[in-house]
């Protein structure tokens, strides 16, 4: 009982960052490059939507390779 909820537990705190670090990354980046070229909200949006696809592949990924298991 206690292995399964620690494996559940490092499945969600891979999950976390998998999904959190794409969207810091990219959005405060897209953010940062709007303010450099007063392109706002554009680049922005497009790292959003980016760490979106990035962290849905990766999530995929991973979803599958524990369903093989």
């Amino acid at each position: 009982m206690k292995s399964t909820l620690w494996s559940a537990l490092n499945l969600a705190w891979e999950l976390g960052y998998t999904i959190a670090i794409p969207i810091v990354i990219l959005g405060f980046g897209g953010a940062w490059l709007d303010k450099k070229l007063e392109s706002s909200p554009l680049l922005l949006l497009a790292g959003i939507i980016l760490s979106v696809i990035i962290s849905s592949i990766a999530v995929y990924r991973k979803i599958k390779r524990i369903s093989n298991n």
